[in-house]
């Protein structure tokens, strides 16, 4: 169950859907001058190279960030992470969820990283090193449990499972209520893979069926090469911030227009 690595994955047009989401909601929440929190269940390393043998054997972020970096204006949340890193790493590296939110958190928000896999979370002790993160070698829905509700209670938590293990379409949707109860106001963020046979539709109805007032965004795009099963990426969000839809909406407009994809579901 410790075999995912998303060195791999790092970059894809799914990480550009996701980071792209993450960055503009950490941007609006930073706007108040207000602390908050960030926890995230499955952290990676934090650090990816593309020009690694890795991100080279599947093409995917080729297909994803070098091609979409331009998707984004200079002013751009997301953009400016990611040109952050890049100034600091080199030009072919690439930010994780974790170095994105460090980014644009300021020094005094709380970060609380949860990575299970020994190498990855070694990575990712190291990447952090000198920030003030917390990094947790723990299962990391265990971990968000014992933290909520955190101090400050205003707050982002993202979940992005390798999704390997089956019964998690039936698990997350019931331990995101569990941490909706405890956490009424953190903004909960889940991302999943839509693959060819669409594990992911019942846990979806599930999510909206527990939260009405959630916002579910999904993105289609071609697969990435032959019998490669992911055919997009979505999210659900949790009281999602004001003005997350309209920034979903956009972004949905750019996939649409740059992969000549249809125009992906949107649901609040």
């Amino acid at each position: 169950m410790l075999s995912y690595q998303h060195a791999y994955h790092a970059g894809n047009l799914a990480d550009v859907h996701k980071h792209a989401a993450l960055a503009w909601t950490l941007d609006y929440l930073t706007r108040k001058d207000k602390p908050l929190s960030y926890i995230e269940t499955h952290a990676g390393r934090g650090l990816y190279d593309l020009s690694g043998a890795e991100a080279v054997k599947t093409g995917e972020a080729a297909a994803g960030i070098v091609r979409a970096a331009d998707w984004f204006g200079a002013d751009h949340p997301y953009r400016r992470a990611v040109d952050a890193v890049r100034a600091a790493h080199g030009a072919d590296a690439y930010p994780g969820s974790p170095l994105i939110a460090r980014h644009l958190l300021r020094a005094t928000d709380p970060m609380h990283l949860a990575e299970l896999h020994p190498a990855e979370h070694a990575a990712l002790e190291a990447a952090m090193a000198g920030t003030g993160t917390q990094v947790h070698k723990q299962d990391g829905l265990a971990l968000a449990q014992s933290l909520c509700p955190p101090d400050p209670r205003r707050g982002v938590l993202l979940c992005d499972p390798s999704w390997e293990i089956k019964s998690d379409y039936e698990d997350i949707p019931r331990a995101f209520q569990k941490l909706a109860r405890k956490w009424n106001v953190g903004i909960l963020i889940l991302w999943y893979p839509l693959l060819r046979d669409g594990p992911h539709g019942a846990m979806a109805r599930a999510l909206e069926a527990a939260f009405p007032e959630g916002l579910g965004h999904e993105v289609r795009f071609p697969p990435v090469r032959e019998g490669h099963r992911m055919e997009g990426s979505g999210l659900f969000v949790v009281n999602p911030p004001w003005g997350l839809d309209g920034a979903m909406a956009d972004l949905s407009r750019t996939f649409s227009r740059r992969l000549g994809t249809r125009s992906p579901r949107t649901a609040t």
